[in-house]
């Protein structure tokens, strides 16, 4: 009787899944889709291992304006990723709809237009955070300190590939 009812439990579960786990491997493809950017709004911001107060602090950003990924969401919560890859959460209100990039790779040269050929502003070394102004699709108008100018929109972590931003 008992083996006959876990076995009726268990025929259930898989039957209810099958369709779920379809979608979920159609939303694991258009995951990427789904990862929208936004930068930090504060000097220091607590990551937590789960999404509320009760999950211990993992570690605390201490950079204002950094960006990061938001890769899924609870509640007010936001499942975070930095450039670097580390995953946390953190409260909604520690994020800002301001965006920044982050220079990835080699030394970068802030252009005074966005061409090749136009003279040079800057240079901004890997880990260099610079605030968005906007992107075509191919360049970037950024500003960093008193800089502003235009890099080339490969090599920057922040922006999904070829995004427009007015």
């Amino acid at each position: 009787m008992i083996r006959t009812f876990i076995f009726t439990l268990v025929a259930i579960a898989f039957a209810a899944s099958g369709p779920d786990l379809a979608i979920g491997q159609d939303n694991k493809a258009k995951q990427a889709d789904l990862i929208r950017y936004a930068s930090l709004r504060a000097n220091e911001v607590n990551v937590r291992a789960g999404p509320g107060v009760r999950y211990p602090v993992k570690w605390v950003f201490v950079r204002k304006r950094l960006p990061v990924a938001i890769t899924a969401e609870f509640e007010s919560w936001r499942k975070i990723r930095d450039s670097e890859g580390s995953v946390g959460w953190v409260h909604r209100a520690m994020l800002s709809a301001k965006r920044s990039i982050v220079v990835t790779g080699k030394t970068r040269t802030l252009r005074r237009r966005a061409s090749d050929t136009a003279p040079a502003v800057a240079q901004l070394t890997s880990g260099m955070v610079a605030q968005i102004d906007n992107c075509n699709g191919k360049w970037c108008e950024v500003s960093v300190g008193a800089y502003s100018g235009w890099l080339p929109q490969a090599g920057l972590w922040g922006l999904r590939v070829k995004e427009v931003i007015e």
